[in-house]
């Protein structure tokens, strides 16, 4: 009988997307094959002095967590100290992914289409009209780093700006305003290590009574539409799905992401990739596994896989 692997299943934590990791982590544990996994639960919130402590024990690690000090590479620095193997993109990856920022000037750097922006630093103020005439209207305002679209307005009155913007600086001192992309949103996921695979994209059509793909929008059953594979042209697929691929690898991502995107007319414009995705009924690359053949039980084994993939503990 083959031995049973031991799994710390992290969610949790201390971010806004606290509520959400807490729900996609019980998701997991439910979906997690239990001939296989012996699952060791901990919230980062609480327990962080128990995972250290049982850490010569775990054989890997599940991080389901979102947000600061979960998808930063925080945790992962831990893990990494603590020589557990964990599934996705370690500190570099995670940290550059997170950083909407950081990610962009990456992906400019590697030529690849991203919407105009400029950033706004709350220790220098912003300027309204300055920032209409580079941009124009209407225009998306997020935080530098965050997740689960927490802190973003879309903007359509230059009077609007300095207001979307102080609320932007509640969230991180760093804004981001970039021109808002009329189209279609699509995201792409991305599993391997050196080794990637294109999942099915798919096609979100957010509650015709929301501007975008908010918060609720993401973690409501019902609000949004969702379609598998998206409606959209063989060559606009390759064309997104090999811009998830160089994406993943602009950012030194690893195991698997989703990055996402906008159809406008004949281009593909990339708006950002996350390292932990979403693993709630209502998430994406669960979906898109589901299409291409991969059950969430049989996902979770591969990532777990790809976790331990050529990897030799000391000792």
């Amino acid at each position: 009988m083959t031995k049973k692997l031991r799994i710390a299943l992290l969610s949790g934590g201390v971010s806004s997307e606290r509520e959400v990791s807490l729900n996609s982590g019980n998701q997991v544990y439910e979906a997690l094959d239990k001939a296989k996994y012996e699952i060791l639960r901990y919230d980062p919130k609480t327990d962080l002095a128990r995972l250290v402590g049982d850490a010569a024990r775990i054989d890997a690690a599940l991080i389901i967590l979102h947000g600061a000090f979960g998808e930063d590479g925080t945790v992962q620095g831990l893990l990494d100290l603590l020589d557990i193997p964990y599934q996705g993109s370690g500190v570099l990856g995670s940290a550059a992914a997170m950083n909407k920022l950081a990610a962009k000037r990456l992906y400019e750097q590697a030529g690849l289409p991203i919407p105009a922006y400029v950033v706004a630093h709350r220790a220098e103020g912003t300027d309204p009209d300055a920032i209409v005439k580079r941009l124009g209207l209407p225009l998306v305002i997020k935080p530098v780093v965050g997740g689960s679209s927490v802190g973003i307005t879309i903007v359509r009155r230059p009077e609007a700006i300095r207001g979307a913007v102080e609320a932007g600086w509640e969230h991180d001192p760093a804004v981001l305003i970039e021109t808002y992309v009329q189209g279609i949103e699509i995201t792409g996921g991305v599993i391997g290590n050196d080794v990637l695979e294109a999942l099915p994209l798919i096609e979100i059509i957010p509650d015709p009574n929301r501007e975008f793909f908010d918060y609720t929008a993401k973690y409501t059953p019902g609000v949004t539409e969702e379609i598998c594979p998206a409606r959209i042209d063989p060559e606009l697929t390759a064309a997104a799905q090999r811009l998830a691929l160089e994406a993943h690898r602009t950012l030194f991502c690893r195991g698997y992401s989703r990055t996402d995107m906008m159809v406008r007319g004949r281009e593909v414009l990339i708006l950002e990739t996350n390292t932990i995705p979403g693993m709630t009924a209502t998430s994406l690359l669960p979906r898109a596994a589901r299409t291409a053949g991969l059950s969430f039980t049989r996902l979770l084994d591969r990532l777990i896989e790809l976790s331990l993939e050529g990897r030799c503990r000391p000792g």
